[in-house]
């Protein structure tokens, strides 16, 4: 999954792909409620980024794209 994470004073987003988002949502809710300073991710593709969690603006997941093969009816 398709995961935007918005840096609060920037305009840049974070896009991660991540294999669970629900695990993802999580561990920032942790890393909120524990007071941590630095959360680490790490995508599917063995990046790792670090973002300040005090600087998280949102996080936007994009739902799985499910692909139709064949025809459909109207």
């Amino acid at each position: 999954m398709r995961v935007r994470i918005g840096i609060g004073e920037t305009s840049r987003e974070i896009e991660l792909d991540v294999p669970d988002a629900d695990v993802l949502i999580a561990e920032i809710e942790e890393a909120f409620v524990e007071g941590k300073a630095i959360l680490w991710f790490t995508d599917v593709g063995e990046r790792r980024i670090g973002i300040p969690v005090q600087r998280i603006a949102y996080v936007e997941v994009e739902p799985e794209q499910r692909v139709s093969v064949g025809f459909t009816p109207s």
